[in-house]
């Protein structure tokens, strides 16, 4: 006789840790009324791309039949020769994201614990809970990364720290020897991922020792991406430097088929950009610290800057003139910028450092809002 009482079965249903996710919120290219604005919301580089990249991406407009090489064996190599490290030791993925998404993914699961800074980039968290871990979120120090407070909350169930030098959405930086003390700190059964999406903004004189760490010790991986200074975020271009025994284990998870062939040719092109590389870095040093300088100018009108090393600025608005209300004032008149209420930080706007145009038309926004809110 058949059961015709039996249960029914229970509905489909996403994993607990899938629906914990907060979704990553891209910055806004337009207006709420749907007027194009000026992007400075996304950290582009203001200068576009590369002409020697685009040409390259031209280059294989006759190939879209094709699949792209799965290995990215030209791509390694020359980020090899531009870096001297190890072609067999680099790992990528569609923008950094995928390949901080394949750390976790590869060394943390359910009941294992991922750290990261309070106010840190916004797909840490998505990478912790995507995999079921736990995201263990620590305290900053004056928006800083604070070594104390990460080596602090390390315990038996840690697999990973995520850690962004220089730090988004803050700008911040942390020296050579602070991440050497931090590395130190952690057990081996940790791996340290230090996210430099931000590096070629640096001064040579800034650099945190991370590809060497990456180089000589087995828990230690460095990512990077064309999307900033290289002008290619349209393409989502990112890789990663490790040990092998780390590389071959995200090689295990990692899409096939990262980016095209155009993607890839546009990359090694404008590895070679050297010279719009250069004109980047110093433009961007320059506005930045005139900006600075600008929100400085201001007195006590509750705005300052964090200090800065990337391509961004994080103004905080801490009196009359709130961030909300800056916001859109410079959506208004054109400019969109990042207000970042999602990520603790209601009153704090991240400005992209663009055009001198741009900069200088911000500025005259955040002193007509000011005068006005006094």
């Amino acid at each position: 006789m058949s059961n015709d009482t039996a249960a029914p079965l229970p509905a489909l249903a996403p994993k607990p840790w899938i629906l914990g996710i907060a979704p990553y919120v891209p910055g806004r290219a337009t207006s709420e009324d749907g007027r194009k604005v000026a992007k400075l919301s996304s950290n582009e580089n203001p200068f576009g791309t590369p002409e020697a990249a685009r040409e390259a991406y031209r280059s294989a407009a006759g190939e879209l039949e094709r699949y792209p090489d799965a290995a990215a064996v030209e791509l390694r190599a020359a980020l090899a020769a531009h870096y001297g490290i190890e072609a067999d030791r680099i790992v990528y993925g569609t923008g950094s994201d995928e390949v901080l998404h394949l750390a976790a993914g590869t060394f943390a699961g359910p009941g294992d614990e991922i750290i990261h800074v309070r106010y840190g980039f916004a797909v840490y968290e998505i990478a912790t809970r995507r995999v079921g871990a736990e995201p263990v979120v620590v305290a900053d120090h004056d928006y800083a990364t604070d070594v104390d407070a990460i080596l602090a909350a390390v315990t038996e169930r840690t697999r990973v720290v995520f850690v962004a030098n220089p730090n988004n959405p803050t700008g911040t930086y942390t020296v050579k020897a602070e991440i050497a003390r931090l590395h130190a700190g952690l057990p081996r059964s940790v791996l340290l991922v230090i996210d430099q999406a931000y590096t070629e903004y640096l001064d040579a004189a800034d650099d945190d020792g991370a590809l060497e760490l990456a180089r000589t010790q087995g828990n230690v991986l460095v990512t990077r991406t064309f999307s900033k200074i290289f002008g290619l975020a349209s393409e989502r271009i990112g890789w990663g430097y490790a040990a092998p025994e780390i590389i071959q284990a995200m090689h295990r998870i990692r899409a096939p088929f990262a980016f095209g062939i155009g993607a890839q040719r546009a990359a090694i092109a404008a590895l070679g950009a050297d010279d719009f590389i250069t004109r980047s870095r110093e433009h961007n040093r320059q506005w930045r610290s005139w900006f600075g300088e600008q929100i400085a100018a201001l007195g006590h009108a509750g705005l300052r800057v964090v200090p800065s090393k990337a391509n961004f600025v994080l103004v905080l608005f801490e009196g009359a003139l709130t961030a909300e209300v800056a916001y859109k004032a410079l959506m208004d008149a054109g400019y969109a910028t990042r207000w970042l209420p999602g990520q603790g930080l209601p009153h704090g706007l991240r400005i992209t450092i663009g055009t001198e145009e741009e900069m200088r038309a911000v500025m005259d926004v955040l002193r007509a809002e000011v005068a006005r809110a006094g």
